[in-house]
């Protein structure tokens, strides 16, 4: 259950980022309003799955894969360019936390 609720964490949190996006410097309601009520779901369901999972491992899992999906979105949707060096990043963060779960960190 721990892993689901850290899913449902990561899919608010990056919603809430993309919202930020759209909200122009908080200068615009709606996404203003989408951005603080996903991040206030984000939280909520990180600390319910602290419950289960290790806070290091958690983190590591709800800050990398939203990292790599906001930068994925970028790319896809909001004109941003992919170079090597993002490429590698992202691939870095994918790997890091590949890591952390097979090397028993939870």
């Amino acid at each position: 259950m721990g892993y689901l609720l850290l899913v449902g964490a990561i899919a608010a949190e990056v919603a809430g980022t993309t919202a930020m996006k759209y909200s122009e410097g908080f200068s615009r309601l709606v996404p203003s309003l989408l951005t603080a009520a996903a991040y206030v779901l984000s939280f909520t369901l990180l600390a319910q799955t602290l419950k289960t999972l290790a806070v290091g491992t958690a983190y590591a899992i709800w800050a990398g894969v939203g990292t790599a999906a906001i930068a994925a979105i970028g790319v896809a949707f909001m004109g941003e360019g992919m170079t090597v060096t993002k490429a590698a990043g992202i691939a870095l963060i994918i790997i890091g936390v590949v890591v952390l779960n097979l090397g028993g960190a939870h």
